[in-house]
């Protein structure tokens, strides 16, 4: 049986990491037997971060993830994508995973009014002092990213534009019952569903999900590829 690693239950989601749900949607889909282990400490992780999967060999970060099981199910989840459908899948994949999430992330850590969720969430169990220390440091390391990624430079006035942007490319892609590559469900919908449904679902609300839940097709389409999959990010 395939292990599944990823983050515990946060934020009012059974996974609150876009790339675990992205992972668990590409094994269920596949209707491969797997199950699921949960854990806060990524010193245990092969790359320092979820998900993983026990597989025989281990294989770390959410897009290898889905190379090793399309090669074990011999194309199981890329082998009936022309050309032209995995290069739209892939461009908006970067879209939301290299661009859009960073700002949602940034919307969970670093304002001062919602980091007290992350801290309750991800650090109440550690030992006191660890329990004080360890957040700011682990806030640190996510502000300096942010800033050398770039986005961390803009205004929050800029920071929306470019956030209204980005929603509205996949939501304009996936209008009428659409898919990010097509007409039909595929491989990159585990990609970007996974991301709307984390970034638009935190209890309480960010500015960002705030900002999102505000575009109907864009919900809908989040929610659309969750049931058909049978993954989800939130409980049903």
């Amino acid at each position: 049986m395939i292990k599944l690693i990823t983050l515990p239950p946060a934020f009012g989601q059974r996974n609150p990491s876009p790339f675990c749900l992205k992972a668990e949607m590409a094994l269920t889909h596949l209707g491969l037997d797997f199950e699921i282990e949960t854990t806060l400490d990524l010193q245990k992780a092969p790359k320092g971060k979820v998900p993983w999967i026990i597989d025989g060999d281990i294989t770390a970060d959410s897009e290898l993830i889905l190379n090793h099981l399309d090669q074990k199910t011999n194309g199981g989840l890329f082998g009936d994508l022309s050309p032209q459908e995995h290069a739209i899948g892939t461009a908006f994949t970067r879209l939301a995973e290299d661009h859009f999430y960073w700002i949602g992330v940034a919307s969970r850590w670093l304002e001062d009014d919602w980091f007290p969720n992350v801290k309750r969430d991800f650090f109440s169990t550690l030992p006191i002092p660890l329990r004080w220390i360890v957040p700011n440091i682990a806030r640190g390391q996510v502000r300096k990213t942010y800033h050398l990624h770039g986005l961390g430079r803009h205004s929050r006035e800029e920071q929306i534009a470019l956030l209204k942007r980005d929603l509205q490319a996949i939501a304009d892609q996936t209008s009428a019952g659409g898919y990010i590559a097509g007409n039909r469900l595929s491989v990159h919908d585990f990609s970007v569903a996974s991301m709307v449904a984390a970034i638009s679902t935190n209890k309480p609300d960010t500015w960002v999900s705030t900002i999102a839940n505000q575009n109907q097709a864009l919900q809908d389409y989040a929610e659309r590829v969750q049931s058909e999959v049978g993954a989800y990010c939130c409980e049903q």
